[in-house]
């Protein structure tokens, strides 16, 4: 069933047209990644979708039963209630529903009134309460912020202290909560650490909803996607499939479009070849041939259509001047620290020519400083770093410092490699798309993705045999990061990245040392074997089992119904439970908070020890709570 259906949809800004005639349908169970160059409309879209911007042609038509939920929509209202409370806040209704039947309970309890009918309003109270899994709705709240990367001090502080990132998140959870059933995710990574990234995934692919993601994440669209489509040349194309799945697709559409137009030119010449010859000819029955045959190539003519150029991408091309030794660098026992803070010791490691290594840990852990240390701007306290014999070291700063805001494109180039001339800076400068007037362009005035086009360049003409990269896809959108990874893949020298891009990470990683405060853990391959032994819970491979004999299939299907029905009540059963236990720790709260409690210190020791045991009873029913809801939600697929 469609939830939203477009029909020849336009809109431009002046000039600038953004979208011609673009029509296509969204289904109730869709889940499709919008993908596009910068500024080719992704985000204008959305906001067409929820009415927030007038198309200048077309129509969007909603279903009537569609909920709408973009993240732009959750704003923090009250910046001084907790995040806690202000994710509560998409729960307003049952909120009301709860004190409503409080309130009534307490009428019931006062037996001064009519008790048929205020039993009968309690009565329809609970089932709504239930049927809109009211139950739940706290510890729903709980979850969805601790897998954002909260923790219980944290959901407790006033929004008004939260930093950017972390609004971002409150702002997610709640688009999350909302109840709607059509979600609109525009980058919804951002400021998400990796454990945030993959319970997002886990969220979205448990998920009823229908939703259109905005993502320059292209692991996060292979895991949460199965339909895509691409925005290009003011027209959508729907493909079948994640992200992986559209690019040989994409390819092909592209090869066949081209195909088709080539043969139509060689047959509308190959016509008008006879049409000339019946002319030649001139004879009456030559005429009516000529005639027969202009009409058809009139008919290809009016049809034929151009494929359009497809988006420009940059071509980068890293190089070496001369091979290293076999040895490229080895790490002794070092640490880093500044004042009395420690960032890490006992960091220990190898690297060998060729190879493609990959840097993972927590954020905060040191990574870039050790890329820092081992280039010598930082001063390790402790152990000893060597360098091999013939190593040329490049390197990428992802906070992209060290270039002269005042500078041109072109002068940064010229003066960091003062021995090429004009016509081979503006013809390097071009394959990273900084063409015509663009290479005179200030530093200053370039956006994050063009300054990291720049750092590329430098690197590209660096001819180092060993880079060393920080983060280098952050600021670039989807087919620079392409791009980029197909110039690391085929580059001959030796690479230590640190990145968050798991599809980078996926495609090129041949070994992952993983940072610690202690040192440094070595895992070999790419980042599925990685977290398939590093991160058990998140690796959750899909057990393959022989098919059952057919005389089987009657009793395991009893058995998974029989299975589906007791995790039911264990569920339900649960909901009663975590609903009972969360009065309880409020009513141990509004002990522990009154003033006769805080005066007395071995009262207040017994309350505070009752919290934390009953917050860990809380917390493993939370946990067995998510693993039901998991299984019930996997079985029904």
């Amino acid at each position: 069933m469609a939830i939203v259906t477009v029909n020849g949809l336009s809109m431009e800004f002046g000039e600038q047209k953004l979208f011609d005639k673009m029509s296509f349908e969204v289904q109730n169970d869709d889940r499709i990644g919008l993908i596009g160059v910068n500024g080719c409309g992704k985000t204008t879209l959305f906001k067409l979708l929820t009415g927030e911007l007038i198309p200048s042609g077309g129509n969007i038509v909603l279903n009537k039963n569609t909920s709408i939920g973009y993240m732009e929509q959750h704003v923090c209202r009250n910046p001084e209630i907790s995040a806690y409370d202000e994710v509560l806040t998409v729960f307003s209704e049952l909120m009301d529903n709860e004190k409503e039947i409080e309130l009534i309970n307490a009428r019931i309890s006062a037996g001064t009134e009519n008790i048929e009918s205020l039993v009968e309003r309690q009565a329809f109270l609970n089932d709504e309460f239930k049927r809109k899994d009211g139950l739940t709705y706290r510890s729903r709240a709980r979850s969805a912020l601790l897998g954002l990367g909260f923790d219980d001090a944290q959901m407790q502080l006033p929004v008004s202290s939260l930093s950017g990132g972390q609004r971002a998140k409150l702002q997610l959870a709640k688009l999350l909560l909302g109840g709607a059933n059509f979600l609109l995710l525009d980058e919804p990574t951002n400021h998400l650490d990796t454990h945030s990234v993959e319970w997002l995934e886990d969220y979205l692919i448990n998920s009823k909803c229908a939703y259109i993601v905005i993502s320059h994440d292209r692991y996060f669209l292979d895991k949460v996607t199965t339909r895509t489509f691409e925005l290009e040349n003011r027209k959508m194309t729907a493909y079948k499939g994640n992200y992986s799945a559209y690019l040989p697709q994409r390819d092909e559409r592209r090869l066949a479009a081209q195909r088709v137009y080539d043969n139509t030119v060689k047959e509308i010449n190959r016509l008008e070849g006879i049409i000339e010859q019946q002319h030649r000819w001139n004879r009456e029955k030559n005429i009516r041939t000529a005639e027969s045959k202009q009409k058809i190539v009139d008919k290809l003519t009016k049809e034929l259509e151009k494929p359009e150029n497809s988006p420009q991408a940059m071509t980068l091309k890293l190089g070496i001047n001369n091979q290293s030794g076999e040895d490229v660098l080895e790490v002794r026992d070092v640490s880093l620290g500044f004042g009395d803070t420690m960032l890490f010791e006992n960091v220990s490691m190898e690297i060998h020519r060729g190879e493609k290594i990959f840097i993972l840990g927590p954020n905060g852990c040191g990574k870039t400083s050790l890329i820092k240390t081992l280039l010598g701007e930082y001063t390790a306290r402790s152990g000893r770093i060597k360098y091999g014999v013939g190593v040329k070291t490049g390197y990428y700063d992802q906070i992209q410092r060290g270039m002269d805001s005042s500078k041109s494109v072109f002068d940064e180039i010229a003066d960091h490699f003062p021995s090429m001339t004009n016509t081979e800076i503006r013809s390097t400068l071009a394959r990273l798309l900084f063409k015509n007037d663009d290479v005179f362009k200030p530093l200053s005035t370039l956006s994050g993705g063009e300054r990291a086009k720049v750092l590329l360049t430098e690197l590209m003409l660096s001819k180092a045999n060993f880079l060393l990269l920080d983060e280098p896809t952050n600021h670039l959108d989807i087919n620079s990061c392409e791009a980029l990874q197909n110039a690391l893949s085929e580059y001959e020298g030796t690479l230590l990245i640190v990145s968050h891009d798991r599809y980078l990470i996926n495609s090129l990683a041949d070994k992952i040392f993983y940072l610690t405060p202690d040192g440094i853990e070595s895992f070999e391959g790419n980042y599925e074997s990685f977290i398939a032994r590093f991160h058990p819970f998140f690796a959750k491979p899909v057990q393959k089992t022989k098919q059952p004999e057919k005389q089987n299939e009657y009793k395991n299907k009893k058995e998974r119904d029989a299975l589906r029905r007791k995790n039911k009540v264990r569920l339900a059963k649960l909901e009663n439970e975590i609903s009972v236990l969360e009065d309880r720790l409020n009513e141990l709260n509004e002990s522990l908070n009154d003033p006769e409690n805080t005066s007395d210190y071995e009262k207040t020791l017994e309350l505070t020890a009752s919290i934390e045991s009953e917050q860990r009873k809380l917390d493993e029913m939370y946990e067995q709570w998510e693993e039901i809801s998991l299984w019930l939600s996997e079985d029904s697929q």
